[in-house]
């Protein structure tokens, strides 16, 4: 293929971002047609722009054929270059609305339950003496609606404790948190001269989270089997550690939901006889979301343990 010895040498000039994006989307999607469309161009205008970044370029990208498009090999490494390219587009870009938007910055994030009542006030604090500029809001959900909502660019990143992390997201420990059994003083449980076993705790109705919640997501993926209906749901831990005081039942919750209680005697934790109960609270956010200055800090801070 004849090239223009110096297309090369001057390719900012002419290259286009959309028709590296038009080359992500073959890859991506299979087709010219397919690409186009995720790239928001006509396929005539397509078709157009690739042939003369290959003129440009000096080789061919894609392999033309009656049942369709496909990249040749020099046009699947070519992608990798173009992704690179876009990404740091992408990085430039949110590194700009940054600056231009430091005296107004606003951080839309969701958080689970526990976060939100136990951690993200500590976070919020460290992040407003770094960055005071910056305004937080935070939408307290249980872990599958800040999943849904970080899927959908509700906000633009969420902390969970679900163990569940659906493909397409990218995720980030943030906090190791132990599960605790808790009964009130009176319970069976609480007169055990012996560890709890585990086929015991499996089998035994509990006052627990609401459907959707990470603590609730937390039992059924440790339990391996099917497990009792609750006692009762709520989608409060203050409410739940209120009702094992008062003696409707047990409860697994997180250490720092109890960790009041506990001081005061209204509920005692049961030892365990079984794999340690620990999950990890997680930061969550899209594939392709870039994230803002205020947000690596957020993380930053989190990550710490500030």
């Amino acid at each position: 293929m004849e090239q223009d010895p110096s297309s090369l040498n001057s390719i900012a000039h002419w290259m286009q971002f959309s028709t590296l994006s038009l080359l992500v989307g073959i890859a991506d999607h299979g087709s010219l047609s397919a690409g186009a469309r995720a790239a928001g161009i006509a396929q005539p205008n397509a078709t157009r722009a690739l042939k003369t970044m290959e003129r440009r370029l000096g080789y061919q990208l894609i392999e033309r054929k009656t049942t369709g498009s496909t990249l040749t090999a020099e046009g699947v490494l070519t992608v990798q270059w173009a992704r690179d390219v876009l990404d740091s587009l992408q990085h430039f870009a949110a590194g700009a609305r940054t600056l231009a938007d430091l005296g107004q910055a606003e951080l839309d994030f969701g958080a689970s339950m526990t976060v939100a009542e136990f951690l993200a006030p500590g976070w919020i604090g460290a992040l407003h003496r770094t960055m005071p500029q910056v305004k937080p809001r935070m939408r307290i959900m249980n872990s599958q609606d800040v999943i849904r909502a970080v899927q959908h660019g509700e906000v633009d990143f969420g902390f969970v404790e679900t163990p569940h992390i659906p493909i397409g997201l990218k995720s980030q420990r943030v906090f190791s948190d132990e599960m605790l059994i808790v009964t009130d003083p009176g319970h069976p449980w609480a007169q055990r001269t012996t560890p709890l076993p585990v086929h015991e705790l499996a089998t035994t109705a509990l006052i627990e989270r609401e459907d959707g919640s990470g603590t609730r997501a937390f039992l059924d993926y440790i339990a391996h089997a099917e497990r009792p209906k609750p006692i009762a749901e709520f989608n409060s831990n203050s409410t739940i550690c209120q009702c094992v005081a008062a003696g409707m039942g047990p409860a697994v919750l997180s250490q720092l939901a109890v960790q009041s209680q506990l001081k005061l005697g209204t509920i005692v934790e049961i030892p365990f006889d079984g794999p340690a109960l620990v999950r990890e609270l997680r930061i969550i956010w899209s594939a392709s979301h870039v994230p803002s200055l205020a947000e690596q800090e957020l993380r930053e801070i989190a990550v710490a343990g500030i």
